[in-house]
């Protein structure tokens, strides 16, 4: 939870110092886009060769070396000199980046009973959110009075920190022994279900991307606030609803599948109100006034990592545990491909016509993801590894 938490400090002070940065490199939102497509498309080609050697070196060796490895693209960030510069080391970030998801699922597969997965994902969002809710924290002090570069080198430092602890920590704990065998990964590239899987994640999270990306740019944009503000007094608050999302995500197919329930079956319910709750997206750029608007966006957030927070458990749950890290790494790379599409269509069209179509769209696409969901879990595909 500590990694991906630093993880993500790592990602959002971007999205918190977008307004600066704008400035600083003179981008339009097109422009920023490019810069969130360039950590994206690094992140979702590196991520399945990051899983599948996680999966090979095991996790406490694989998880110090992305930790390692992107703790220092992120201080080289705030050391760079030019747009080129920025470009690379968000590359080279989202590469690193890339195996932090998949060695978190594998520990998950490892430490948990199956019907706890999706509160181990839910749990793991608490560490997203902690990292989202301090970078704009971060931004609103450490940046404002030492500079933007600071802000970057500051939690690049705090990753190197991570690693010596968790060596320490993954010694004295040990794992759970899986109870099954593992699919190989061969046998995993022509399962339906896994691009099944990964094609319901890349609809739903359009949304999450949105809300990860903009929501700092929507708040200036939108309703006129200086961007220091719209850090410190909204753009932190959306981030605990997403946390409190995943929490109910988890703890609703917990339950149910605790209840008799099917483990797929009570996974699909989580995500189908999940979906339902995401139509409210599209009401975002219609409410008048920031106070309304954040709410708005943190019920959207919320329900969209409760929708992710399923998602993400259920390839530990088809696949089983020896290829969970390589499984959950082809979810992760269709989100980082999705998001180095529509980033900068998100920005082009915000540019043009405001964040209505944006909006408009997000709302709608999560149904399309339960319906592929509901695929995967007919009684022929419904068959649970552990």
């Amino acid at each position: 939870m500590l990694s991906t938490a630093l993880s993500f400090v790592d990602r959002q002070v971007l999205a918190a110092l977008a307004p600066f940065l704008k400035d600083r490199f003179h981008l339009t939102n097109e422009g920023y886009g490019l810069i969130v497509s360039a950590f994206s498309l690094a992140y979702a080609l590196v991520s399945p060769a990051a899983g599948l050697l996680i999966d090979r070196i095991g996790l406490t060796t694989g998880a110090a070396l992305a930790v390692g490895l992107w703790s220092v693209a992120g201080v080289a960030t705030g050391l760079v000199g030019g747009l080129g510069g920025l470009l690379t080391c968000r590359a080279l970030l989202g590469a690193a980046e890339s195996g932090g998801i998949p060695a978190t699922a594998k520990g998950f597969a490892l430490y948990l009973e199956p019907k706890e997965r999706a509160m181990g994902t839910a749990l793991n969002q608490v560490g997203i959110t902690i990292g989202m809710m301090i970078a704009p924290l971060l931004v609103g002090g450490l940046a404002v009075a030492w500079g933007w570069r600071a802000a970057f080198v500051a939690t690049g430092l705090a990753g190197c920190a991570w690693v010596p602890l968790w060596l320490l920590t993954a010694r004295h704990i040990p794992t759970r022994e899986p109870a099954g065998r593992a699919t190989s990964a061969p046998a995993l590239w022509r399962d339906w279900r896994l691009w099944a899987l990964a094609a319901a994640n890349i609809l739903m999270m359009t949304v999450y991307s949105l809300w990860m990306n903009w929501t700092t740019v929507f708040l200036v944009s939108a309703h006129g606030l200086d961007p220091a503000a719209a850090n410190r007094r909204f753009a932190w608050v959306p981030p605990v609803f997403a946390s409190l999302g995943g929490l109910a995500g988890g703890w609703l197919s917990m339950r149910w599948a605790s209840r008799g329930v099917g483990l797929y079956s009570a996974r699909l319910r989580a995500c189908a109100v999940g979906a339902v709750l995401l139509t409210s997206t599209a009401l975002v750029p219609v409410v008048r006034g920031a106070l309304p608007a954040t709410a708005l966006i943190s019920l959207s957030f919320f329900a969209a990592v409760a929708m992710s927070a399923n998602i993400y458990a259920m390839p530990l749950d088809l696949f089983g545990s020896g290829r969970a890290a390589f499984a959950v790494s082809v979810l992760t790379a269709s989100y980082g491909l999705m998001q180095t599409v529509v980033s900068p269509l998100f920005g082009r069209s915000i540019d043009a016509y405001g964040f209505g179509p944006v909006c408009g769209v997000c709302g709608v696409l999560p149904l399309a993801a339960l319906a592929l969901l509901v695929a995967v879990g007919r009684p022929s595909s419904n068959r649970v590894a552990v």
